[in-house]
């Protein structure tokens, strides 16, 4: 079996992590909160490292699912000695580009391949093995890592050099935000209107109009409901290294940064562990 690390056992991490193990992968992990990793041994065939070094020590193949940058870059320069000639490190985490490129220079020094691979599809999409994965790094680095990513992805692309799937995870996050608006503006102008919304989206959701946000957070969005999916603040960050690299790169955003203010009325409302598409509320209930 091949011998894999797996760091960080949030609502990502953890169903990633027993994929890997539910297809017989060695799997050794370790979690910022030891709770945590005894409660997914209990449940996976594994072992719970006390350190990252530890975990990582003799492992083929390291993977993370962490917080921010400040999170991936500790983990990493606790584990860096630990990590074996020629493993490679996969981070999931959504990061920044600038980070990734770092991590990809700093490893390469050690013989350590590192892919950037942040992932979509959410909870939902760990949960059930169906995530996509946008890879940034060398081929031969993707393609070693590849097999085990099977385990708990749908897709996995190869977009290109270092710190391109952090640049593809924020495209993702800006076409999000964007779309989101605007099913919040449609809903809130149906309910306005005195129109069925279940008749709305039965007659728009085969159009044009049509979209993974408006299939499955229509209804929830309707009846005012946020308790679950991606969390605002999470969404805020991830908006935070997407304005951060565009105003590097001279591309111009003014829809994202205009949401992503909105998004910080809904945090002022309380709302920062509400799933993204809670932007509605600040129509409904704002000032």
């Amino acid at each position: 079996m091949t011998k894999t690390a797996f760091l960080g056992l949030g609502v990502m991490g953890f169903p990633m992590a027993g994929h890997l193990a539910a297809k017989g992968y060695d799997v050794a992990v370790y979690n910022r909160t030891r709770s945590k990793a005894d409660q997914w041994a209990k449940q996976h065939k594994g072992v719970v490292a006390e350190t990252p070094m530890e975990a990582v020590k003799d492992a083929d193949l390291v993977f993370a699912c962490l917080g921010d940058d400040p999170d991936v870059s500790a983990v990493v320069g606790a584990a860096l000695d630990s990590l074996k000639d020629g493993a490679v490190f996969t981070d999931h985490t959504t990061a920044s580009p600038s980070l990734a490129r770092q991590l990809h220079a700093a490893l390469a020094q050690k013989n350590v391949g590192f892919v950037d691979a942040p992932v979509s599809g959410g909870q939902a999409g760990a949960e059930n093995g169906k995530l996509s994965v946008m890879c940034g790094g060398d081929e031969r680095h993707v393609e070693k890592a590849r097999p085990a990513m099977e385990a708990y992805a749908a897709r996995i692309v190869h977009i290109g050099p270092a710190g391109h799937g952090q640049l593809c995870k924020a495209v993702n996050q800006i076409c999000i935000a964007g779309v989101l608006q605007g099913l919040s503006e449609g809903v809130h102008f149906a309910s306005q209107a005195g129109i069925d919304i279940d008749r709305v989206l039965e007659a728009i959701s085969g159009g044009a109009a049509q979209s993974w946000q408006m299939e499955n957070r229509t209804k929830t969005m309707a009846a005012d409901e946020f308790d679950f999916g991606f969390a605002v603040d999470w969404m805020r960050k991830d908006l935070r290294i997407a304005l951060t690299e565009a105003r590097e790169n001279g591309a111009r955003l003014p829809l994202t940064a205009l949401v992503d203010q909105f998004y910080g009325d809904v945090q002022a409302m309380g709302g920062s562990r509400w799933d993204t598409s809670s932007l509605i509320r600040r129509l409904n209930h704002g000032d």
